[in-house]
């Protein structure tokens, strides 16, 4: 025996979720997504690479980033250990009620710039690097400051 819906019972009666906890999810997806993607970059992998560490294709690493996929718990916990974080590192800044917040454009340069920075093999390269960062943090501190005057 199949049971079917009554035409007068929406689908998330039948299946006992609201609306409301329907888009909290969604924003919870979105947001553990968005932390699985932050820390891919931060560690120089591709999506490619982590699909095959977490043994997904590609297409399911990019729906999970994106949120469009839930990530099972034990999904979860196989891509903490691949990307070498604890479990609780994709909730971390969610707040209860908050909508999910785009990347903004300084948020994603930095996040390239640190997976390039780890890409640098050379010692004296990321040291050159790191020092030209600091002279430029020193000189924009200094205007400010002259600004504020």
């Amino acid at each position: 025996m199949t049971l079917t819906p009554s035409p007068e019972m929406s689908p998330p009666d039948v299946i006992g979720e609201d609306d409301a906890s329907i888009q909290r999810a969604s924003l919870v997806d979105h947001h553990v997504g968005a932390r699985i993607r932050e820390r891919r970059t931060m560690l120089g992998l591709s999506q490619q690479q982590l699909a095959k560490m977490i043994g997904v294709t590609y297409q399911q690493a990019h729906k999970y980033e994106r949120g469009l996929n839930r990530i099972s718990a034990g999904r979860l916990f196989e891509i903490a250990q691949v990307l070498d974080v604890p479990v609780s590192y994709f909730f971390e800044g969610l707040q209860p009620g908050a909508e999910a917040q785009p990347v903004s454009t300084r948020q994603r340069m930095f996040l390239e710039l640190a997976r390039n920075f780890a890409l640098i093999d050379n010692d004296k390269h990321q040291e050159a690097l790191s020092q030209m960062a600091r002279a430029l943090a020193a000189q924009s501190q200094a205007a400010q400051r002259d600004r504020d005057d």
